[in-house]
């Protein structure tokens, strides 16, 4: 069988080509070649001809014994290595196992096609070393596969606990900063820095409230609809106590009567709050930040104006990614942004940033328009 390996080598390796190919989103690489069907084939033909001439440690040493051994062999080793390849270009494990099936069908056509009989020890050496090196590739595919998932897996952990991090500081220092004020300057707590303090509060019930409840997988709820101008009072209330805000001016527009929104209020009031303080952050000093929302026939759009001299080329949707931060103040997380997009998405709405080149940025989040107070549906009481 190993001349007739040698004697028909290309025929074979275009067969199993073609029989890749054929498969849904298939076909042969370059990577495929270097470690799978040329390199076993040529494996086996070395395997056959070492048992023919009698050297059967050199036969063990190239594919291995039946069943598997201890020591890798030659064939396992590639077979591994095509695993791992397949693992990469995003292939399956069952197509592993096809790779290696492709040949044995392509050398039993071929044999049928030119009359070519073969001992039936030269088929349990075919077999055997078939068998190998489809047991180390899907060994490899499937070790790799599940260090790849634990992987992401702890990835997604990592990001979520950063998220819920990243919201309980920021509620607890908006109260701290609500508790401060009311200490140094005595004012009554039930003013607009005590009504702060308390949506603080608020917030930091609703985060733990919704921790557990992800916890026990708790069913969503529909939030109502909410009054955008007391929204807009809140958001500036809030940023006026924030760190940064002693550095610019805090330009809030008064939204129009009538208008809402509908959402879990204090994600989106965060959100808002993620986008000031963001704002704060990197806008020149003793320059303007600016809030302002505004309607159309069916959105609410909020804007937050900075001044922060424009962004780099290209980096507009790199700062909604997890953790990344610009600039050298590395005291966040960088996640604000992150948080932020996906707090307002939740609610079926977008986030997008528009570059100023020069002056600054505006950071506009778009959400459904309702009407406040909500119209009852016809027909209800």
């Amino acid at each position: 069988m190993h001349q007739f390996l040698i004697n028909n080598r290309d025929d074979l390796i275009a067969r199993c080509k073609d029989k890749v190919a054929q498969r849904p989103r298939r076909s042969a690489t370059a990577e495929q070649l270097e470690h799978g069907i040329p390199l076993f084939l040529d494996q086996l033909s070395r395997t056959l001809e070492a048992e023919e001439n009698g050297f059967s440690a050199e036969s063990v040493r190239i594919s291995g014994t039946s069943g598997g051994a201890q020591l890798r062999s030659e064939i396992g080793v590639s077979a591994a290595a095509h695993g791992k390849e397949l693992l990469e270009l995003g292939f399956s494990v069952d197509q592993v196992v096809h790779d290696y099936g492709d040949l044995c069908q392509a050398i039993m056509d071929l044999a049928f096609e030119r009359d070519a009989a073969f001992p039936t020890h030269e088929f349990r050496t075919l077999n055997r070393c078939l068998d190998n090196a489809i047991a180390d590739a899907v060994t490899e595919f499937s070790r790799l596969r599940e260090v790849s998932l634990a992987g992401d897996q702890n990835a997604v952990a990592n990001e979520r606990l950063g998220f819920l991090v990243h919201e309980l500081r920021n509620a607890l220092g908006t109260a701290t900063l609500a508790v401060s004020a009311l200490e140094l300057s005595n004012m009554p707590i039930s003013g607009a820095t005590g009504a702060v303090l308390k949506r603080s509060l608020m917030a930091l019930t609703g985060l733990v409230h919704r921790s557990l409840a992800d916890v026990r997988r708790g069913t969503l709820v529909e939030h109502p609809v909410f009054e955008l101008a007391a929204f807009m009072d809140d958001a500036k209330h809030s940023a006026e106590l924030a760190d940064g805000a002693m550095r610019c001016t805090l330009s809030v527009e008064n939204a129009d009567a009538g208008l809402g929104m509908r959402g879990n209020r204090e994600l989106l009031l965060g959100a808002v709050a993620n986008l000031l303080q963001n704002a704060f952050k990197f806008t020149r000093e003793h320059t303007v930040v600016t809030l302002k929302a505004s309607a159309s026939a069916r959105h609410i759009r909020i804007e937050v104006f900075d001044h922060c001299g424009g962004l780099p080329t290209g980096s507009a949707e790199e700062m909604f990614a997890p953790f990344h931060q610009r600039g050298e103040d590395r005291s966040g997380l960088g996640l604000g942004l992150t948080i932020a997009r996906r707090s307002i998405e939740a609610d079926s709405g977008t986030l997008s940033v528009r570059d100023i080149p020069g002056v600054g940025c505006v950071f506009s989040i778009r959400m459904p328009r309702h009407t406040f107070p909500q119209q009852p549906i016809s027909g209800e009481a």
